[in-house]
């Protein structure tokens, strides 16, 4: 495995690590542990920071990982990928907002906030691992 691939299949352990823990986050806010919920989501704020670096490296280094043209999924891949992308721009929007609104003690704007943002965020997440299981493992 060249360091391309190991960056790829690290952005996807990544991913998949900050959707474990929105998904604990949440979890301990609606079960009332309020110190766990901001430990879990301080923890995929900072995977997702760290994902960005791998990412941005990986696509340095190596460029972009295109799914071959004659591929049996390509169109499930591009629809996947499509939306993965347009969403993937807003959620630093939602983790910044929903961040600042936290520290300032504005947990109602953040609840409604975070009602948006928490589903996308978790969505990017999945299809993160999605994208990199279509590629390096569907497409081959």
């Amino acid at each position: 495995m060249d360091l391309n691939d190991s960056l790829a299949l690290l952005n996807a352990v990544l991913n998949g690590t900050s959707g474990l823990c929105l998904a604990v986050g949440w979890w301990m806010i609606r079960s009332g542990r309020r110190d766990l919920h901001r430990k879990a989501m301080t923890t995929a704020v900072v995977v997702s920071a760290v994902f960005l670096v791998s990412y941005l490296t990986r696509v340095y280094i190596g460029g972009t990982h295109p799914y071959p043209e004659d591929g049996p999924a390509r169109g499930f891949y591009l629809l996947m990928l499509a939306t993965h992308v347009v969403l993937a721009a807003t959620v630093p929007f939602f983790a910044i907002g929903g961040i600042w609104l936290a520290l300032n003690e504005r947990f109602e704007s953040h609840r409604k906030l975070m009602r948006i943002g928490l589903p996308i965020w978790g969505y990017v997440s999945v299809t993160g691992v999605g994208v990199y299981v279509m590629l390096y493992h569907v497409a081959g």
